[in-house]
């Protein structure tokens, strides 16, 4: 579910995320795209898990409080509940670690 609005923003799929085209690259909206995709893949696999999710969970912070919070005060007002979610699961991550199935506990980590 986080990597679906990467891939949107970068690839249109599955569908596109606007009429304007993909970001520009190195664009605040295409670094931020390709921290979904690449570091939910990352977190998919359970490498690298706990600084991938204290990057995203900075990542959705940013998201919250520059695109959501000026539209309201309240996340179910201003539209910005998955990125509220999405900041303190990632943030739960960076302290909790991966789980015993992830590639970071295969590498012993």
């Amino acid at each position: 579910m986080f990597m679906f609005p990467g891939t949107m923003k970068l690839f249109a799929f599955p569908s596109a995320m606007g009429p304007g085209g993909p970001p520009h690259v190195l664009s605040q909206m295409w670094i931020g795209a390709v921290l979904e995709v690449g570091g939910g893949a990352l977190l998919l696999l359970g490498l690298f898990t706990r600084p991938v999710a204290f990057l995203l969970s900075g990542e959705m912070a940013v998201a919250y409080f520059q695109f959501h919070q000026p539209k309201g005060l309240w996340p179910a007002e201003n539209g910005g509940m998955a990125a509220g979610l999405f900041c303190f699961v990632w943030l739960y991550f960076s302290a909790a670690g991966a789980g015993p199935w992830s590639v970071d506990a295969r590498r012993g980590r």
